[in-house]
């Protein structure tokens, strides 16, 4: 008999993010552990901070294409943005003031 529990579990990606960026800002600002838990967190779907209406607007671009939005802020309160092309050609990570 084969015990399940200590499989771990492999997290479901539901979109390639073609290039990841960063900004100069963001590089300089941010934690690194905390922008790799944010990538983690936008390629699965956990949009961070968003208002409702984001979050339908990026399970919609999902299913029809468009671009996925995602906020979130790192250890030190810092917010940021992670932005993926209509197109999953790149994926960047950026502060507000960047955009």
């Amino acid at each position: 008999m084969t015990q399940t529990d200590s499989v771990p579990k492999v997290p479901v990606v539901k979109f390639w993010p073609g290039n990841l960026y960063f900004t100069t800002a963001a590089e300089r600002e941010l934690v690194r552990d905390d922008i790799i838990t944010a990538l983690d967190r936008h390629g699965n779907g956990d949009w961070g901070d968003l208002c409702d209406e984001d979050r339908e607007a990026n399970e919609d671009a999902l299913q029809n294409g468009g671009r996925l939005f995602s906020v979130y802020h790192d250890c030190k309160g810092v917010k940021f943005w992670i932005i993926t092309e209509s197109d999953r050609s790149a994926t960047t990570v950026l502060l507000p003031d960047d955009y």
